[in-house]
C-alpha cells in the first residue's frame, strides 16, 4: 500500500500534538499510555543535566507471544563500575556547585536514568530529560523553570548514535565517556556530539603497533560483529598485512545468539597452533566466550584485549584465574580524583538521594538485604541474610572501593567538568573574552543549546597531572592510552597493571613507550592469537608447524593447503592453448580474410561506376591496412617475450594510423571534390591522387617518428605483476603510460577530425553516400575506443590483453561494415545501381573518390 508523503507528515504532526492537546491547560500533568517507568536519580538546580548510565549490564529475556501485552522489562547484573559513575558524577557536581569560581550563585543539578544497556531506555531517558517529567512528550518542555544544558552518555557507541540524531536536531551538546565508534565522528551527522574518549581508528593503530613491537607474525582473528568490531578491524587489517604478519583464521562473536557463536569460535582457536588471541570486544559479548573456553580446556593462549573489556572487572571470578593472566590490552589513561575516595564512602541505604539504587548496591556488595521500621519484607527476602545499613564501606575491596585507576569512572568526571566549563565561558561573556561568533553574548539565565554548543566546542581543561584536554574539530579528545597485562595478585586476583602507553599527542617517536621487564607471559613463547571480526586476510605466508614462527615465500611461490611448503604460483598470460586465445586467434585470421575478399571484388569491378567513383587505389590501400588491423591482434597473443613487447603496440599504432589516414584522405577528399566545382576556386589540385598520398604519409610519419621516441626512450619489456597474489601474472610493461596513452590519442585525434569533416559533408550530393559512411564508420570507430579506456583499466592480467585485442577487432569489424558492406552489396545483388545513368540522376557526381 502506497502512503503519501504529505499524509506521512500529517500523521507525525498528529501524533506530536496528541499529547499537548490533550495536556491539563497545556501543562504536562496528563498520564498518556502506560509505559515502564525508569529509575532515576535526579537533583534539583538552576540549570540541569542528563545522564544515561548502564546501572544493569543485561536484562531479563522473555518470550513474546504477540498475543498480549509485553512484559516489563527487568534488569540484572548490578554494575559496581557504573554505580561508582554515578556517585563520581554527583561527586563532581557538589564539588562544581561550592566552587565560588566556577558559576557563582548557580547551582548544577542533574537528571540519571539507569539505562539497562538497552537501547530504547537510552532513548527514553533521553525523551524524558527534555520533556522535564516523567511522561516523554516530543518537542515539549514542561519544566520551564530549570534551564536544560546537556547530555552525558550514553556509553555504547548504538546507542549514542541514535540518540545523537535526536539531541543534534535541538543542538544540545551530548558527551558520551564510552562511545568508541569512528562515525560518532562525523560532525555533518551528529554536530553536537562530544566525547571524553579517544575514537576507535587510534585504537586500532595501537593494537597494530603491539603486535609489530612484540614481532608477532603468526595470530587469529575474531571480533563481536557489530559496528564496534567490524569498524575497528580494518585499520589493524591493513597494519598487520603491510608489515607481513599471518593470519591463522577468522571467527564471529555473533551478538544475535544467545551462545554468541562461542562453540565454533572456540573449537577453531583449539584446533589452531596459532598462540596468541586479540580480543576485540564488549566485556558482556565476550563472557560466553571466555567460558567455553574453560569447558573446552584452551590453555598457552595469551590475549590481546581491546578497550572494551581490557580492564573490565566482570571477569574478577576465579573460574577466569587460569585463562586470563598474560592478557596485554589497551585502556583509556587512568586519572585520580582528588577528594572522590573519601566520598565514595559516605553511600548508606538510608540516604535520600537515590536511596533505591543505594540498597541494590548494598545488597550486591554485602550480600544481605536492608531491613528497617519501614521496610516491607516478601517471604523470598525472609530467607535471605538481612542487615541494618550500617555496615563498613571500607571493610570492602572490590571494584566500587578501588579509585587507584579510574579510567572510565574519570571519563565521566572530566565530562562533567567540560560540561560545566562551557556554562562558565558562556557567563564569562560579558566580559568580552568569550563572545559568540556573532559578537554578542547571550544571559547564562536565558540561554539556548545551541549558543551553549559554540563555547563547548572550545573548552580546554587542565586535568589532575597537568595533562590537557580539548575537543577537536570532530568532538574527540586527544588519543591516549595506557597498555595494561593482567596478572594474577597474590591473594589470587586478577589485577590490570601498567607497564606501557600508546599516546598521539606527544611528539613524533614518543608516541609508543613500553616496559617489557613488567610483563608477565603466559608461556615461554611469545606467539599470540589475534581475537577480532574482520575479514580473512590474503594467505600469502608459510608456518612450520615445529618453528615459533612463520615464513615468508618468495614472490613467485604461494603456500600449499596445509601451509607446509611453498609451490609455485600457476602462470597467467593469454596463450594460444586456451578457449579464449584460440577464439581470439581464429577470430583474427578469418576476419582478415573479408578484406582480401572485398579488394579481390573490387579488382573484378574495377570499370564499375562505383569503384571508380570511390579511388580503386585509395580504396586498395585501405582494405590492405584494415586486413592488416585485423592480423596485428596476433601479437598480443602468447608468452610475452621482449621481441613481442617492443612492437605489438607500435605495430597497433602504425597499422591503425595507416587505415585511419586513408580514410581521412578520402574524407578530404571528398569534401575538395565538392568545393573545386565552384567558379573561381583554387582546391581543385587537392583532389588528385597524388593530394591523398601526401596526407596519407604525413600523417603516417609523425606516428612513426613518436613510435621511434618511444622505443628509444622507454622502450616497454616483459615483467612479472605480482599483485594479484594467487598467480604470477607475466604482461608487458610498455615502459611510458604516457608515451601508450599519447599515441592512443594521436589515433583518436586523426579519427575525429575524419568524423567531423564526414559529418559537415554528410548532406553533400552523393549518389553513393560516401561522406555517411565515413560518419559511421567513425562513429563507430570512436565509441569502440572510448569504450575501452574504462574497461582495459578495471581489468587485470590476460584479460588486460584481451579487452585490447576485442577493441581492435571490434574497430576494423566497424570499418569494414560501415565502409564497404553497402558497396558489396550493390556489386553484388543491385547491379543495376552500379551503372553511370543511376549515378547521373544525382545533381553531381564525385569522381575518383
Amino acid at each position: 500500500m502506497t502512503i503519501t508523503l504529505p499524509r506521512t507528515i500529517w500523521t507525525l504532526v498528529i501524533f506530536q500534538l496528541i499529547p499537548v492537546f490533550h495536556s491539563d491547560n497545556y501543562r504536562c500533568s496528563l498520564e498518556v499510555l502506560e509505559v515502564e517507568k525508569m529509575e532515576g536519580l535526579s537533583q534539583a538546580g538552576d540549570i540541569l543535566f542528563g545522564a544515561m548510565l548502564p546501572l544493569h549490564l543485561d536484562k531479563v529475556y522473555q518470550q513474546i507471544s504477540f498475543r498480549e501485552r509485553p512484559p516489563m522489562t527487568t534488569c540484572k547484573m548490578f554494575h559496581l563500575e557504573t554505580y561508582q559513575q554515578i556517585q563520581v558524577l554527583t561527586f563532581a557536581t557538589q564539588e562544581i556547585n561550592s566552587n565560588i569560581n566556577i558559576l557563582p550563585n548557580i547551582t548544577l543539578g542533574f537528571q540519571v536514568y539507569d539505562s539497562c544497556n538497552v537501547l530504547h531506555f537510552d532513548l527514553r531517558g533521553a525523551l524524558q530529560v527534555l520533556t522535564g517529567s516523567s511522561t516523554a512528550i516530543p518537542n515539549y518542555r514542561c519544566a520551564q523553570d530549570h534551564l536544560l544544558s546537556g547530555f552525558i552518555g550514553p556509553a555504547f557507541s548504538t546507542h549514542s548514535i541514535v540518540q545523537a540524531h535526536i539531541l543534534g536536531l535541538y543542538k544540545y551538546p551530548q558527551i558520551s565517556h564510552f562511545s568508541t565508534s569512528r562515525l560518532l565522528s562525523d560532525r555533518k551527522k551528529f554536530p553536537s556530539f562530544f566525547r571524553t574518549v579517544p575514537n576507535d581508528v587510534f585504537q586500532s593503530q595501537g593494537l597494530s603497533e603491539l603486535v609489530l613491537y612484540f614481532g608477532w607474525t603468526w595470530v587469529g582473528l575474531v571480533a563481536v560483529d557489530n559496528d564496534y568490531g567490524q569498524q575497528g578491524i580494518q585499520m589493524v587489517k591493513h597494519e598487520i598485512t603491510k608489515s607481513g604478519a599471518c593470519v591463522a583464521f577468522t571467527e564471529n562473536i555473533l551478538i544475535s545468539q544467545a551462545d554468541r557463536n562461542a562453540p565454533r569460535v572456540v573449537k577453531t582457536i583449539k584446533q589452531s597452533t596459532a598462540k596468541v588471541v586479540i580480543l576485540f570486544s564488549t566485556d558482556l559479548d565476550l563472557v560466553p566466550i571466555l567460558e567455553e573456553m574453560i569447558k573446552q580446556n584452551i590453555t598457552g593462549k595469551t590475549f590481546l584485549a581491546s578497550e572494551g573489556w581490557s580492564t573490565s572487572t566482570i571477569y574478577s571470578d576465579e573460574k577466569f584465574s587460569q585463562l586470563l593472566p598474560g592478557t596485554i590490552g589497551l585502556t583509556f589513561f587512568s586519572g585520580i580524583v582528588p577528594g572522590f575516595e573519601d566520598f565514595i564512602y559516605n553511600v548508606t541505604p538510608f540516604m535520600s538521594l537515590g536511596q533505591n539504587w543505594a540498597r541494590l548496591f548494598w545488597r550486591d556488595t554485602f550480600g544481605c538485604t536492608v531491613i528497617d521500621n519501614r521496610t516491607k519484607i516478601s517471604y523470598l527476602e525472609t530467607v535471605e541474610k538481612q542487615c541494618n545499613g550500617k555496615e563498613t564501606l571500607r571493610s570492602v575491596q572490590n571494584s566500587y572501593t578501588d579509585v587507584s585507576n579510574l579510567r572510565t569512572t574519570n571519563k565521566v568526571y572530566i565530562a562533567v567538568s567540560a560540561l560545566a566549563k562551557a556554562l562558565e565561558d558562556l557567563r564569562m561573556c560579558r566580559d568580552n573574552k568569550y563572545l559568540l561568533h556573532q559578537g554578542f553574548c547571550t544571559d547564562i539565565w536565558n540561554f539556548t543549546p545551541w549558543q551553549l554548543l559554540y563555547y563547548m566546542k572550545r573548552v580546554r581543561l587542565t586535568l589532575n597531572g597537568g595533562r590537557e584536554f580539548y575537543f577537536d574539530e570532530n568532538g574527540d579528545p586527544p588519543a591516549v592510552y595506557d597498555i595494561v597485562n593482567w596478572q594474577l595478585s597474590p591473594e589470587g586476583t586478577l589485577q590490570q597493571v601498567k607497564f606501557g602507553s600508546y599516546d598521539m599527542s606527544t611528539p613524533e617517536g614518543l608516541v609508543f613507550t613500553i616496559n617489557s621487564s613488567a610483563l608477565l607471559w603466559v608461556t615461554g613463547d611469545h606467539q599470540m592469537i589475534l581475537l577480532m571480526i574482520y575479514p580473512l586476510l590474503p594467505q600469502c605466508w608459510l608456518y612450520l608447524s615445529d618453528a615459533l614462527d612463520c615464513f615468508k615465500c618468495p614472490s613467485d611461490q604461494w603456500p600449499n593447503p596445509q601451509k607446509s611448503k611453498c609451490v609455485q604460483k600457476p602462470i597467467d598470460y593469454l596463450s594460444y592453448e586456451e578457449p579464449l586465445g584460440i577464439t581470439l586467434t581464429t577470430t583474427s585470421i578469418v576476419s582478415s580474410l573479408i578484406p582480401s575478399f572485398i579488394l579481390r571484388l573490387f579488382l573484378q569491378y574495377k570499370n564499375s561506376p562505383i569503384v571508380k567513383a570511390n579511388n580503386l587505389s585509395l580504396s586498395c590501400l585501405l582494405l590492405t591496412s584494415v586486413s592488416l588491423c585485423f592480423l596485428c591482434s596476433l601479437v598480443f597473443i602468447g608468452y610475452p617475450q621482449l621481441a613481442q613487447c617492443l612492437f605489438r603496440q607500435v605495430t597497433f599504432g602504425l597499422v591503425f594510423t595507416l587505415c585511419i589516414s586513408c580514410i581521412l584522405a578520402k574524407t578530404i577528399l571528398v569534401v575538395f571534390a565538392f568545393m573545386a566545382t565552384r567558379p573561381g576556386t583554387g582546391l581543385k589540385k587537392w583532389t588528385s591522387p597524388q593530394a591523398s598520398y601526401l596526407i596519407i604519409f604525413m600523417c603516417f610519419v609523425i606516428q612513426l617518428i613518436f613510435c621511434i621516441a618511444w622505443l628509444s626512450l622507454a622502450p616497454p619489456f616483459p615483467q612479472y605483476n605480482f599483485q594479484v597474489q594467487s598467480v604470477l601474472i607475466v604482461e608487458c610493461n610498455e615502459g611510458s603510460p604516457i608515451a601508450f596513452w599519447t599515441m592512443l590519442g594521436y589515433l583518436f585525434l586523426l579519427a575525429t577530425i575524419s568524423f567531423i569533416m564526414a559529418f559537415l559533408a554528410r548532406k553533400l550530393p552523393d549518389a553513393f553516400n560516401e561522406a555517411q559512411y565515413i560518419t559511421f564508420s567513425m562513429t563507430a570507430f570512436l565509441t569502440v575506443w572510448i569504450s575501452y579506456i574504462p574497461a582495459s583499466l578495471s581489468a587485470q592480467g590476460k584479460y588486460t590483453v584481451a579487452t585490447e585485442i576485442f577493441a581492435i577487432l571490434a574497430s576494423s569489424w566497424a570499418l569494414v561494415i560501415c565502409m564497404f558492406v553497402p558497396k558489396c552489396f550493390i556489386l553484388l545483388f543491385k547491379p543495376q545501381k552500379n551503372t553511370r545513368e543511376y549515378l547521373m540522376k544525382s545533381k553531381f557526381v564525385l569522381k575518383a573518390v
